[in-house]
């Protein structure tokens, strides 16, 4: 239900032509309800963000300089933009059909392999940062 309503006011802004400032507040309000979204909707995702309130300042605390705090908090906000792009993929492939399907199978087994690379790519960085 809230994709769809999402989906339906994006097509409403997109039809009424908005530009400029309007545009990007319209754009900002939209990204704000898929942040919730997937905050109320997506276990994952929540976790995750629990454990950014944890890693974000231990990143800024352990980090020596700016560029290793930047790697730090850089590779963990890569899992965060993953799985939210693993969670929109899951939306559009259950909004389809609930029936079992194997490109709808594949679709969602890449989808959680991003989430899964980025998990990996975070823990190299904070391995070579704090430890190498």
């Amino acid at each position: 239900m809230v994709l769809a309503n999402l989906t339906t006011r994006a097509i409403r802004v997109a039809k009424t032509g908005n530009t400029g400032i309007k545009r990007l507040i319209c754009a900002a309000g939209y990204s704000w309800a898929g942040l919730r979204a997937a905050f109320r909707h997506e276990e994952a995702f929540r976790q995750e963000v629990a454990l950014t309130v944890l890693l974000l300042p231990l990143a800024i605390w352990l980090g020596d300089t700016g560029l290793e705090r930047a790697l730090l908090i850089a590779s963990w906000v890569l899992v965060l933009l993953m799985e939210l792009g693993n969670s929109a993929i899951e939306a559009v492939v259950d909004r389809i059909s609930d029936e079992r399907h194997p490109l709808a199978g594949r679709a969602k087994d890449i989808g959680s392999a991003v989430v899964l690379i980025a998990l990996f790519n975070a823990a190299v960085v904070w391995g070579l940062v704090l430890f190498g």
